[in-house]
């Protein structure tokens, strides 16, 4: 393994720029998929568009893949969030993302960093300016989805939000900057949302998992621009042998998420189960932990995963940072998804000026 890559957030300038992943772990070519993964997802027969999206907010290029089964019947949106370093191509191939879109059917777009805003393309989720509604990176990503809403045939009642590293902690503030938007959220390797708000608490809460604004973890999310009281369903997957982002951080995760449904959803009590499988020769193994709603539905789902460090746990070798053993944490994320729609009430609302497209 490398020496954990380059400084965690290399001396940062001002713009706080965070250390590149940890490269690919590769797969032998002979060892079978865990959880099904045996089986070949089909070639990407759709189209890889390149877009772009302005607004009040700025002004960011994205791609979005249109499956070949799409023909004006409104299909589920996935919006994928990069990790520093990365890009739009280089993500959608390590987490396969395009191939499950082909298999299952949905649209995903994938909004781009641009090193102006952070010099190694990281999404800037520890800036106090870019974790509420209506204004930075959460106004152009809400801006994006809402473009692709605009202009394809989309459910509205279908749309997600996943990411992995800066781009999870980010998916994780678009759950509680936009929970009228977003059905459920996935969040790989990511952190706690409104823990750090600086690159020394940033730092902090990478490393060790708290920071001096670790008294904000439970704190009502503010709402600078949504009245929503709801909790936004989120999965959770983390590699227990993450050097740059502490594993703990998915617990705190997990631990924020069961604080706001407690306090915004009025249950007092969701019900936890644990599976564990064992590593073997198809995979790493993990432990999956869900917590149900009253009525049974998983809301929160965590994924810790033996011998994972900071990469896309069963991702392509092709692309950068992912460990191609598996568990598949795209399939997991899709099935988590699967189960949850937005409210009627919620779907579409909420989204003003600052996030509509020029």
């Amino acid at each position: 393994a490398p020496e954990v890559v380059v400084e965690v957030l290399d001396r940062l300038d001002p713009l706080n720029r965070f250390d590149p992943l940890e490269p690919a772990v590769p797969v032998p070519a002979h060892a079978p998929r865990v959880d099904g993964r045996s089986a070949e997802l089909p070639a990407e027969r759709g189209q890889f568009l390149s877009k772009h999206f302005a607004s009040a907010a700025g002004a960011r290029n994205f791609k979005l893949y249109v499956p070949s089964t799409y023909a004006g019947t409104p299909l589920p949106l996935v919006v994928m969030l990069h990790g520093c370093t990365q890009n739009p191509d280089d993500f959608a191939l390590g987490t396969r993302a395009n191939r499950w879109a082909e298999a299952r059917g949905y649209l995903v777009a994938y909004p781009e960093q641009i090193q102006r805003a952070n010099s190694h393309r990281c999404w800037n989720w520890f800036r106090s300016g870019d974790q509420h509604a209506g204004s930075g990176e959460p106004a152009l990503i809400a801006g994006i989805t809402q473009q692709v809403i605009a202009e394809y045939q989309i459910d509205a009642r279908r749309v997600y939000v996943a990411g992995l590293s800066a781009g999870g902690a980010m998916a994780a503030v678009m759950g509680q900057a936009y929970p009228e938007l977003f059905a459920a959220i996935g969040v790989h390797s990511g952190l706690p949302v409104g823990v750090a708000q600086d690159v020394s608490s940033a730092l902090m809460l990478m490393k060790t998992g708290s920071s001096p604004l670790t008294h904000k973890l439970f704190a009502r999310p503010p709402s600078a621009q949504s009245s929503s009281e709801r909790a936004v369903p989120m999965i959770v997957v983390q590699g227990d042998a993450d050097r740059t982002v502490n594993p703990v951080n998915a617990t705190r995760l997990v631990e924020q998420a069961v604080a706001a449904r407690q306090s915004t959803n009025s249950e007092t009590t969701l019900r936890q189960s644990v599976q564990t499988v064992d590593a073997n020769t198809a995979g790493h193994g993990y432990r999956r932990t869900q917590y149900a709603d009253p009525s049974g539905v998983p809301v929160i789902e965590q994924w810790e995963i033996q011998g994972v460090g900071h990469a896309w746990s069963g991702g392509d070798a092709a692309g950068s940072y992912t460990d191609a053993r598996g568990p598949d944490a795209t399939r997991a994320m899709l099935e988590f998804f699967n189960r949850h729609l937005a409210p009627v009430a919620w779907a579409g609302a909420g989204v003003t000026d600052s996030a509509i497209p020029t």
